[in-house]
C-alpha cells in the first residue's frame, strides 16, 4: 500500500484487491461508514480509464449491497469527495427517515472493527 494513503486500523479492511481496498472509516460519521480506496495515485475519478472506473464502480456497488444486508438498512449514500487528492469513496449509511442529518454528524475515531468480518461475509463479487 501507498505510504501516502491513510492507513486502515488493523482488521477494518474487509476487501482488498492490486487495485483497491475497503475499510470501514477511521473517523466514521455513523456507525459501518466504510471508505473505497484506489491504491494507485489516481488525483481524480475522471483521470481513471474505463476499466478501471468499472472495476471501482462495482465493486463499490458490490459493498454498498454488503452495508444493507448487513446494516438491515434501505440507503447508503454513496459520497465523492477530493478532499485528500486521491480516488475514494465514502459509503455512509443512512439510519434516519430523514436523510440528510447524516452529513452533520462530528466524525469519532473508530472504537471496534468487528463490523469488517459481516460486511467481508455478506460481499459479494462477480
Amino acid at each position: 500500500m501507498r505510504k501516502d494513503l491513510p492507513k486502515p486500523r488493523k482488521g477494518a479492511v474487509f476487501y482488498e484487491d492490486k487495485k483497491l481496498f475497503a475499510a470501514l472509516a477511521n473517523y466514521p460519521i455513523t456507525k459501518g461508514h466504510v471508505v473505497v480506496v484506489w491504491k494507485k495515485k489516481v488525483r481524480d475519478l475522471h483521470l481513471l480509464n474505463k476499466k478501471d472506473y468499472e472495476h471501482l464502480m462495482d465493486v463499490v456497488d458490490a459493498v454498498r449491497n454488503a452495508m444493507l444486508k448487513t446494516l438491515n438498512i434501505k440507503k447508503v449514500y454513496l459520497i465523492y469527495l477530493d478532499e485528500a487528492k486521491h480516488v475514494h469513496w465514502h459509503l455512509i449509511p443512512r439510519y434516519s427517515i430523514k436523510g440528510f442529518n447524516v452529513l452533520e454528524e462530528k466524525p469519532k475515531k473508530l472504537k471496534s472493527v468487528s463490523l469488517a468480518k459481516s460486511l467481508k461475509k455478506n460481499l459479494r463479487l462477480i
